[in-house]
């Protein structure tokens, strides 16, 4: 994995904090940390996308956000549990997964070109 993809990584992870952060903050601490956490993110973002596809990139972006805030929300919010939810993230994470193989395949064959 290359360093872009990493950052990409680090974006959702902070993108997962700031969602979470904008339901849950209720002190001037919390909303704080929300917005590194957003200003984080959105760095993290802008600078994978100065050298990878951006459609791609905030495709994974979002996706990994997405998953990682509903099992978020299951797992420390005691929000509902729902098998047909899990399974569409986990149709959602195998698009991510097929992009940023295409992005590979796209990425080979240049190189040889």
């Amino acid at each position: 994995m290359n360093k872009s993809w990493l950052i990409v990584l680090v974006g959702a992870f902070f993108e997962v904090f700031w969602v979470i952060g904008l339901k849950h903050a209720d002190n001037l601490l919390e909303w704080m940390g929300t917005l590194i956490a957003i200003t984080a993110s959105f760095y993290a973002l802008i600078a994978a996308s100065k050298n990878l596809p951006v459609g791609t990139v905030y495709a994974v972006f979002v996706g990994l956000g997405t998953a990682g805030t509903v099992f978020s929300g299951i797992v420390f919010f005691g929000e509902p549990f729902s098998l047909i939810k899990i399974i569409l993230i986990l149709i959602l994470l195998a698009g991510i997964v097929g992009l940023r193989m295409v992005e590979n395949e796209k990425s080979s064959g240049e190189a040889d070109s």
